[in-house]
């Protein structure tokens, strides 16, 4: 049903476009209006903002925050066509000087009759959370491991490549495709870990199991990976058992503060997991890995890191509420400071921020190819929360303002002795 127009409607929407949006503010976006209209012109620009209704730009910009904006694009209050990512800066005005003020201009001048949505609210995590529950007690990080990964296997597996890596890709060249750069990703891994055939690793947040399984084919290394999501333990113990390995790969449903002190790892791996930790407790997170690991054994901790001109601690955030339920992104510093501080060396920090835009890039293509076998998975608001977040990481990697960094640590022996090469040249070169 097409939404009744007015021309002063349309007239004032057109006016609070041309002052919140005053070329060359946003040269790459346009906006097409309820009505059909295009504003700032009919030229075809990188994306496309439709406003499906009146009220749609106050519903965009009242709450003067990047979630505010998002949660109105899950309400359908508008729709992007074309390239999402750029579409993304429209999140950036928001942080300019001055824009409360235009924003204030824009309440005034429109008589905002909001909409209230349940649906979507009750996809934030405010309303999935673990009443009475301390941030990262154990119960609380179970579920708000399986609020973002027991989603779908099938959802994920549309767009993820086909060994189901959810962490960032290791492009040797730009043009290599997602499936390359992943291969090369678990390659590059297990280089740096410098894996031998008997060895015995350690994967803390394993996923569905790619990591585990190409360890175990390609270096002959015994395995233990552990998760807190049930569905991923389920699917990557079932791969692992159609992998027919030459060694031993055990997947366990584990909290990696429940890992028995007694054990002994040559190497330990996490992906993507440290950002589930919580700032506050990565001493005893890297103070269980320390422990776990034999002297001259390695700890590779692969995991995001924010700016550190970020927003204040403690401020939510749209993936904090939709996405990534108590996630942490710690400075580098922060996480160095916290390893050196339980007896960890640190030998090599990389960071990978441009390899993790390409990744997502790939991510968000494949996923807007894969809309309509999507929905059988999962609603059009979920659906809507996983391009936008995307696509907003990707906007993030590209200008800086995140960052994931590959951390190489050692145990020194009892004398000091790292164990180590005097050189990287064996992380570059074929075996």
């Amino acid at each position: 049903m097409t939404t009744p127009t007015t021309a002063p409607e349309i007239e004032r929407t057109v006016h609070l476009l041309a002052e919140c949006f005053p070329p060359p503010a946003l040269d790459h976006l346009g906006f097409r209006l309820w009505d059909g209209s295009r504003w700032p012109g009919a030229e075809r620009r990188a994306a496309t903002i439709v406003l499906k209704h009146p009220d749609a730009l106050p519903e965009m910009l009242a709450a003067g925050t990047e979630q505010g904006l998002a949660e109105a694009y899950l309400r359908d209050d508008f729709d992007i066509e074309g390239d999402i990512e750029a579409a993304c800066g429209l999140a950036d005005t928001l942080r300019e000087p001055g824009a409360k003020n235009w924003i204030a201009a824009v309440l005034r001048l429109f008589v905002l009759r909001r909409r209230i949505h349940a649906a979507v609210r009750d996809r934030a995590w405010s309303g999935h959370g673990a009443p009475g529950e301390r941030r990262h007690s154990r119960g609380r990080d179970r579920q708000a491991v399986r609020f973002h990964y027991d989603v779908s296997n099938d959802f994920y597996a549309l767009w993820l490549d086909s060994k189901m890596l959810y962490s960032c890709a290791y492009f040797e060249n730009e043009a290599d495709d997602l499936e390359t750069a992943q291969t090369a990703k678990l390659r590059y891994l297990c280089r740096k870990l410098r894996l031998q055939p008997g060895g015995r690793l350690l994967d803390i947040g394993c996923g569905w199991g790619g990591l585990a399984i190409h360890a175990a084919q390609t270096r002959g290394v015994h395995v233990r990976g552990i998760t807190l999501s049930e569905r991923q333990a389920e699917l990557a113990a079932s791969r692992v058992r159609q992998a027919c390995l030459p060694t031993d790969v055990t997947i366990a449903l584990q909290d990696y503060r429940d890992l028995e002190d007694g054990e002994r790892y040559d190497a330990i791996v996490s992906v993507g997991m440290a950002e589930h930790v919580g700032a506050e407790n990565l001493p005893d997170y890297f103070r269980k890995a320390f422990g776990l690991l034999r002297p001259g054994g390695v700890f590779l901790n692969h995991a995001i890191g924010d700016d550190v001109r970020a927003r204040p601690p403690g401020s939510s955030t749209f993936i904090q509420e939709y996405v990534f339920p108590d996630s942490d992104l710690p400075t580098i510093p922060c996480v160095l400071a916290a390893a050196e501080s339980v007896g960890f060396e640190v030998r090599d920090v990389e960071n990978l921020r441009e390899h993790y835009t390409l990744t997502l890039r790939h991510w968000v293509r494949r996923l807007e190819a894969a809309h309509d076998a999507a929905r059988a998975f999962v609603d059009e608001p979920t659906f809507r929360i996983w391009r936008l977040y995307m696509a907003g990481c990707a906007r993030g990697f590209e200008r800086g303002r995140m960052a994931v960094y590959q951390t190489l640590l050692v145990k020194p022996d009892d004398e000091g002795r790292a164990h180590l090469p005097l050189t990287r040249r064996d992380w570059y070169e074929d075996p």
